[in-house]
């Protein structure tokens, strides 16, 4: 029944997730080109450096949810309110000082504006309103959303993306309508921040609704903080994880423009802005897939473990590689379409941009590192960024943007895909790592010989890219998906467990809808 409920949560979590994401996609097609239109790439400008501005005072925040999910896992297996309710309250009192602090930076960075901006064309005043719109909305998550924390552990997530997405697009049509009518900078800021303060009432609506049990008090937090010191533990941890992650992707556009030049820095963007937004539809897909883990792990069936780590590595090489292959034959076609063949970079940079994003979604451990709380490998983010940093610079002055996409590439290898999995199976499954040798290449190898395959397809069939139109890419895009998915599947299907178990679990859980209607 555990096992049903999971799937169950994971799958609405990812229909919820994939609905709002190409809902939100579409209309921040359109509302991009009225505000541009509106009111001035310059505003646009000036919003968009003030909210990165302020992404740096939140890493105050990197691993303090994480920890606490973790945490969340056991007691809500045991259905075990009192100890969810300590928990919530001590997240509520350290989130409290974390929004101090970032408050506290806030106003610091607030006098450096000037300076900042000094050769603006705004006045101050609209300045300093945009900057502290901005500001009270990020700390309304600390102060007053935190316990939104406890839905995602509980595989809810849902609630919050239904919620939180269906503010953002009624509040991005409001300013969408009065920016075209208006044009008032001010008018755009104070919708933003009225709808940050309006999603807080209905997500906490919300909470007392699903959890009329909870009842979460900073005071009781304080008092209790010091019972939980694995909080502040797997805290420190993390924040070393994430901050890895942090630091390498702030610095290879650094790395580009110094070792090739601003001109491809944009270039090599319009292919980076294409790659994110599917690595966003990915994690969309999978997206409840860590609470997930984290209540199967507190299942304490290690057998379990292992079978649902397998189907999950075979999952997110078949969408990875699905992704993968449909962007090898529409990317190009649509930057040409969307810009100018002119834009168009070598074939070999798209080529590793596919390899290196494909290395990133099928990092299968992390999941259940987290999962089992094992987050004291604090020196693997550090390597892997001394890795990339090291070889990108050598690579990066002797090849250029090829060889700095290649240390990224090089570094997952030894990270990801070596590093994790030895200590996942050490630490977390406590068996020896030679099953996981055994096993894992058939993935890569399926994957392998189904792009091959599916490009050889495609290549026969002969696609015409000239005069490329909407219709052609979607036509390209389907051709693509269908071909490498009926490929894919199959190979994976006949050569690993892990899809054999999955499919399995799929047609499963599909008979039992089925019977449920009949």
């Amino acid at each position: 029944m555990q096992q049903e409920s999971r799937v169950k949560k994971s799958l609405l979590n990812a229909r919820v997730n994939l609905i709002f994401y190409f809902l939100t996609l579409v209309l921040s097609f359109f509302s991009r080109k009225i505000f541009l239109d509106s009111l001035g790439a310059d505003f646009v400008g000036l919003t968009a450096t003030l909210q990165n501005l302020l992404g740096f005072l939140n890493l105050a925040e990197l691993g303090v949810s994480t920890a606490i999910g973790y945490v969340l896992y056991k007691p809500l297996f045991d259905h075990d309110e009192n100890k969810i309710n300590e928990i919530i309250s001590v997240f509520g009192y350290i989130y409290r000082w974390i929004g101090f602090i970032i408050l506290g930076a806030g106003l610091i960075l607030g006098i450096f504006l000037p300076l900042i901006f000094s050769d603006t064309i705004f006045n101050f005043g609209l300045i300093y309103f945009a900057y502290f719109s901005f500001l009270v909305s990020s700390l309304i998550g600390y102060f007053i959303n935190y316990r939104q924390t406890l839905l995602g552990a509980d595989q809810r997530n849902y609630v919050v993306t239904t919620y939180f997405q269906s503010v953002t697009i009624i509040k991005m049509l409001i300013q969408m309508a009065l920016a075209y009518y208006t044009g008032s900078y001010y008018i755009w800021l104070a919708i933003e921040l009225t709808f940050g303060i309006i999603y807080s009432f209905i997500l906490n609506w919300k909470i007392n609704k699903v959890y009329p049990w909870l009842k979460s008090e900073i005071k009781l937090g304080k008092q209790l903080f010091k019972q939980y010191p694995e909080v502040i533990k797997y805290t420190k941890q993390l924040f070393v994880h994430k901050l890895g992650g942090f630091v390498q992707f702030q610095i290879s556009p650094i790395l580009v423009f110094s070792f090739v030049s601003l001109k491809i820095v944009a270039y090599y963007n319009n292919y980076t802005i294409i790659v994110d937004k599917i690595t966003i539809l990915f994690n969309n897909m999978l997206g409840g897939i860590f609470a997930s883990v984290g209540n199967l792990i507190a299942e304490g069936n290690r057998n379990k473990i292992i079978s649902v780590y397998w189907e999950l590595v075979a999952v997110r090489f078949f969408l990875a590689g699905t992704m993968a292959f449909c962007l090898y034959q529409l990317v190009e076609p649509f930057i040409a379409f969307w810009i100018g063949k002119e834009y168009i970079l070598d074939h070999t940079v798209l080529i590793l941009i596919l390899i290196n994003m494909f290395i990133t979604l099928t990092r299968a451990s992390e999941p259940f590192l987290y999962g089992y709380g094992i987050y004291s490998d604090i020196l693997s983010p550090i390597i892997e960024i001394i890795i990339y940093v090291s070889i990108a610079i050598i690579a990066g002055h002797q090849y250029g943007l090829p060889g700095i996409i290649s240390a990224g590439i090089l570094s997952q290898i030894i990270i990801g895909y070596i590093w994790k999995p030895y200590f996942l199976y050490k630490k977390g499954f406590k068996e020896t790592c030679f099953n996981y040798i055994k096993i894992w290449p058939a993935y890569l190898l399926c994957t392998i010989a189904a792009i091959i395959s599916s490009n050889w397809v495609i290549n026969s069939i002969n696609i015409e890219y000239t005069k490329i139109t909407i219709g052609g890419l979607l036509k390209i895009g389907i051709i693509s998906l269908i071909i490498f998915a009926v490929i894919d599947v199959t190979l994976l299907f006949i050569f690993t467990k892990g899809m054999k178990t999955f499919v399995k679990r799929m047609k499963k859980y599909i008979y039992d809808k089925l019977q449920e209607r009949s």
